[in-house]
């Protein structure tokens, strides 16, 4: 590294510009909250919510084109081909793209339309993930490209490589995933991916591991909870655990057999040991970075092209997957089958209810919202508070996740999944318990 500093090109003022101004733009929109028509949220949300309002009508028909040309395309790519698993995806595709028709024009049986089914899924993720994504991927370009993730990857790196095994840049996406969106986060990490600034195991561990329901989506799990008067509590012990939990399925199969490569043989741009001076380091990167980045408006174009293709690949997946998995908790028994597999964590650590505990956590698989809808209302604050700590830190659910990374380049198997699930959710279960019971 010392000799690289010493070896570097001169620093021209365009350059220091371009960085600060893409890089306070970036994190101007994804970052930091903004009051408009008193509703507190990041830039990014609030423009989202503009085009919504704006397009008005025109939403449902530009989701109905994405959904079409998200089940066509594996047909005419000749994608289905390529496994089982890509064959079966293909297929639910077009129950996805049937649903998307029934629910835009109000057709279909009762049950469908019934408010926390059909109508639930289109508003409250399929709209917002087909807008959110492809706006999105316009400002993340100045996030990812231009030196920023460099910059903070320097002063991060003594805290996410040897607690979570992650470069110091990875930083960014979770806190991308944070505030802003895990589908965006996910953009981001497959991005960063298939460029060799991460490898295979790497972008597996930030896929499964920081990529959380956004901090606003939390108020909403704490508000069906009762938990908005403990909202700062709740907060933060949603944050603590996941990243411990994160901390420890690093060091476990399947995520620590990953192999740590890159995307087919990219050339791999890790990041360096730092010596010496920090911000003079941090600074040099940040002007590599730069140095290597292609024009904005064609990094934009790619970026967004990026989006859409994600939001075509996701969008039918969440309306037939995520549906299926709310039938499954509505109207089977399969839910409660699998809670007795938690119900022994939360029994051991002395969680009330084990039994609903574990129902509960067992509906986050289909659906992240689900736990909170089965406990609302318990008596119980102890059991509300660790099953939305649950809702957060699983991280890993069908209706929209399992669709999101499957549609990346990031090596994660379907079966990684489940697995990685079912320890999310235990450990979970385990260190949150014992850290509600100390603090409430």
């Amino acid at each position: 590294m010392s000799n690289a500093l010493e070896t570097r090109e001169p620093t021209k003022p365009w350059d220091v510009l371009r960085f600060v101004l893409y890089s306070a733009i970036g994190i101007a929109v994804f970052f930091v909250p903004v009051t408009i028509n008193e509703k507190s949220t990041i830039l990014l949300d609030h423009l989202v919510t503009w085009v919504r309002t704006v397009a008005g009508t025109a939403v449902p028909y530009y989701i109905l084109a994405l959904l079409a040309a998200g089940t066509v395309l594996p047909f005419a790519n000749g994608a289905w081909k390529k496994s089982p698993m890509r064959a079966f995806f293909a297929l639910a595709n077009i129950v996805g793209l049937v649903v998307g028709v029934a629910l835009t024009f109000g057709w279909g049986p009762a049950w469908l339309l019934q408010k926390d089914m059909g109508p639930f899924l289109l508003n409250s993720l399929v709209v917002p993930v087909g807008l959110i994504v492809p706006i999105g991927a316009i400002f993340l370009a100045m996030l990812v490209s231009y030196g920023l993730m460099e910059f903070i990857g320097v002063f991060c790196q003594p805290i996410m490589k040897p607690l979570w095994r992650t470069p110091g840049r990875s930083a960014v996406d979770a806190v991308a995933s944070f505030v802003g969106s895990y589908s965006l986060g996910l953009l981001l990490t497959d991005r960063m991916y298939r460029g060799g600034r991460y490898t295979g195991r790497e972008a597996a561990i930030i896929a499964t591991g920081f990529s959380t329901v956004s901090a606003s989506f939390m108020v909403i799990v704490a508000k069906a909870l009762d938990l908005m008067p403990y909202w700062g509590t709740y907060f933060w012990l949603a944050l603590v655990v996941t990243f411990a939990v994160t901390a420890i399925s690093v060091r476990i199969p399947p995520l620590s057999r990953i192999p740590d490569t890159t995307y087919l043989g990219v050339k791999h741009l890790p990041e360096e040991k730092v010596h010496g001076n920090r911000f003079v380091v941090a600074v040099d990167e940040a002007m590599a970075a730069l140095k290597r980045a292609p024009g904005l408006g064609r990094n934009i174009g790619e970026n967004v092209l990026d989006g859409l293709k994600m939001a075509m690949a996701i969008l039918p997946s969440i309306l037939s997957i995520g549906l299926l998995g709310l039938v499954l908790a509505r109207f089977t028994q399969v839910f409660t089958w699998l809670g007795y597999l938690f119900a022994p964590f939360a029994w051991v650590v002395g969680l009330d209810d084990p039994l609903m505990a574990g129902k509960a956590s067992a509906t986050g698989i289909a659906e992240m919202f689900l736990p909170a809808t089965l406990v609302a209302g318990h008596e119980s604050l102890e059991l509300r508070m660790v099953v939305g700590i649950v809702c957060v830190s699983a991280i890993i659910f069908f209706s929209a996740l399992v669709p999101c990374i499957l549609a990346t380049s990031i090596p994660l198997k379907l079966w990684h999944m489940v697995v990685i699930w079912f320890q999310r959710v235990a450990l979970t279960i385990l260190i949150a318990t014992p850290l509600v019971s100390l603090i409430l």
